[in-house]
């Protein structure tokens, strides 16, 4: 492993220095001053390498590499082969690691300085970090930045990473592909690093996204042998693992031209961004235009060239045919519903409009959100944990007679009850009215909880017995969970009162 050795430059009681040097993605005039001076001061050149002995990074460092320099090739024991180790990769790599550091110690103990050259920058995905992290709590240590492969490869391609608010997401191959699919989903801009073997599951993942269209690849960027291609051009079999994916900055981007837009319509969960799937950010981050109730829009991120259309929360119809008469024109349309689209929210509308004749050609996905009755769940434990049954105490839309009916059926089954839509400043008797109805079947002291506005600012839990609901304290921002003759309620060492609904129903 080592190349001079013998060598003792300077007095052995004296303590070295380590420096992780970043040489920058492989120009070597992309090096940074820095990097240069401390490679001129070290002692020793330490550098990874596979087992056949060629070191991306010395090549890069190469002219800078004095003949006086003590080198250390830390050469791995396996890279993508097989092992024989007990332990198998993990711990070859582990014992590898180990001794690269113990050998690199006994010159720092020497009193030599070591710089640890690595390729890109030393703490991005690089070899040095293993080292920095067994000895830089024993030695003075100092890291010089280096350019990464990200910037090289956006640098390649002119195009912005991101812009004002965007999010970029730095991904590994290595990365199961539905993980992939998910973070890729839900991002605005990407770059997905050590291609290779992982090229055909990443580009997967990124069709399955709908982001292929957008996505780019760089090969050795600044190498000899650089290639930009569009992603979806590249075979499988051409791409090394020093190549990435990036999916740049949507701002600006031209507007893909379309024969026929699409409609998605998607749940915002039942308050801001923490509540929203990756699947439903990245819909919405790729939408054209946003379609929505005015209230459901405003927890939507304002994107550059986005269009939005916020309306009433009494146009459902109107609001449907609207998305879809824009998706006609070639739109990508995203309506936008609280909760979950499906629960008495939007999907239903849209579809209802759909079913006619003139849009059956317009492609309608619903995409599912976290609805207000597994919210207010959660907030108290599992109250929904056995058979429940969901009803809307709204008589907008049906007659309180139908109300009534379900609501004794369901009482009468022994279901707990998820209740949407309790009242508002025109409905206050409805609450008071299920109350009565509720009791012909439930004890008076059968758990209620009251959630109201949760996951937002004004969040407000509460559990009550039935006998003692006031239909004073319920509005349209509330959800009532009413529980079955099985709901259970304790009080832990906390303080915190829970709910929780049995699975196991008991035998007569």
């Amino acid at each position: 492993m080592s190349k001079g050795m013998s060598e003792q430059g300077l007095d052995e009681h004296s303590t070295g220095r380590l420096y992780g040097v970043g040489l920058g993605p492989g120009d070597p005039s992309l090096m940074t001053l820095r990097a240069v001076e401390i490679i001129a001061e070290a002692d020793v050149i330490a550098y990874h390498s596979a087992r056949h002995g060629r070191s991306i990074a010395r090549s890069i460092a190469a002219k800078h590499i004095r003949p006086d320099h003590i080198e250390e090739a830390l050469v791995y024991p396996v890279t993508t082969e097989t092992t024989d180790h007990p332990d198998g990769y993990r711990g070859a790599m582990e014992e590898f690691y180990a001794d690269a550091a113990a050998l690199l110690a006994a010159h720092l103990d020497a009193g030599r300085t070591v710089a640890v050259i690595a390729e890109g920058d030393p703490l991005f995905y690089g070899s040095y970090m293993h080292m920095h992290k067994r000895l830089a709590d024993r030695y003075p240590t100092e890291v010089i930045p280096g350019v990464t492969s990200v910037s090289a490869a956006a640098a390649r391609l002119g195009v912005p990473l991101v812009e004002g608010e965007e999010v970029l997401t730095i991904l590994p191959g290595t990365l199961p592909e539905e993980e992939l699919t998910a973070r890729l989903a839900s991002t605005d801009s990407a770059v997905v690093m050590k291609l290779g073997r992982t090229f055909p599951a990443v580009r997967r993942a990124v069709e399955r996204s709908g982001r292929l269209a957008e996505a780019r690849y760089v090969e050795r960027a600044t190498m000899t042998g650089e290639r930009t291609a569009e992603l979806a051009e590249v075979e499988a079999d051409s791409v090394p693992y020093f190549s990435v994916a990036v999916l740049p900055s949507r701002i600006g981007a031209p507007a893909a031209v379309r024969e026929h837009g699409d409609v998605v319509v998607v749940g915002t969960g039942p308050a801001g961004p923490l509540w929203l799937t990756p699947e439903t950010r990245g819909a919405l981050a790729a939408a054209d235009d946003l379609v929505g109730y005015t209230t459901y829009l405003n927890r939507v991120p304002e994107r550059p060239g986005q269009r939005r259309h916020g309306s009433d929360n009494k146009v459902e119809s109107e609001r449907a045919e609207f998305a879809l008469d824009l998706a006609r024109r070639g739109r990508r349309v995203a309506v936008v519903s609280g909760g979950d689209p499906g629960v008495f929210a939007m999907a239903t509308a849209v579809l209802e409009v759909a079913a006619q004749d003139v849009y059956k050609d317009v492609p309608v996905r619903v995409l599912p959100g976290v609805t207000a009755a597994n919210a207010a769940a959660a907030r108290v434990g599992a109250p929904l944990g056995h058979d429940y049954a969901t009803i809307s105490l709204s008589d907008r839309l049906k007659p309180w007679e139908v109300i009534a009916e379900r609501l004794r059926a369901a009482a009468a089954a022994d279901l707990v009850l998820a209740l949407y839509n309790p009242g508002s400043r025109s409905r206050t008797w409805q609450v008071g009215k299920a109350r009565e109805l509720l009791l012909e079947h439930r004890a008076p002291d059968t758990p209620v909880v009251l959630g109201r506005d949760v996951g937002g600012a004004e969040e407000s839990v509460r559990i009550v017995r039935l006998a003692d609901l006031d239909p004073a304290e319920v509005d349209m921002r509330t959800i009532l969970i009413v529980g079955s003759s099985q709901t259970r309620t304790i009080r832990r060492g906390d303080g915190e009162e829970i709910v929780w609904t049995p699975r196991r129903y008991p035998e007569d």
